[in-house]
């Protein structure tokens, strides 16, 4: 096929326009290589989407401290967590701490 040919095909005719050719380049430059590219989009949007699930699950951490905390502010709940938690005893008390093996 020559070129003469090639020339007078209407899909030839549209890609060979300058203004096409200029989209085209530009619409190429803007996806690919540009600063605000899509790629670098989409990383940052996933990296925003991380961000909001560490954010979501400090907050219900949060909440949950807020609330031992509230649990923690009774004497009788206080000295029953520092009991379980950190093993402490009164002056005149024995402590027998007992470990079960297990077995895989």
């Amino acid at each position: 096929m020559k070129f003469k040919d090639l020339r007078k095909k209407p899909w030839f005719r549209i890609v060979s326009n300058k203004y096409v050719l200029i989209i085209l380049v530009f619409a190429g430059w803007m996806f690919f290589l540009d600063t605000n590219s899509w790629f670098i989009h989409h990383e940052l949007d996933q990296e925003i989407n991380e961000l909001q699930d560490n954010k979501n699950y400090y907050q219900t951490e949060i909440a949950k401290d807020k609330a031992v905390i509230e649990k923690l502010q009774d004497s009788v709940e206080l000295e029953k967590f520092a009991r379980q938690k950190y093993y402490m005893k009164r002056p005149n008390e024995d402590i027998y701490i007992i470990e079960y093996d297990t077995v895989n």
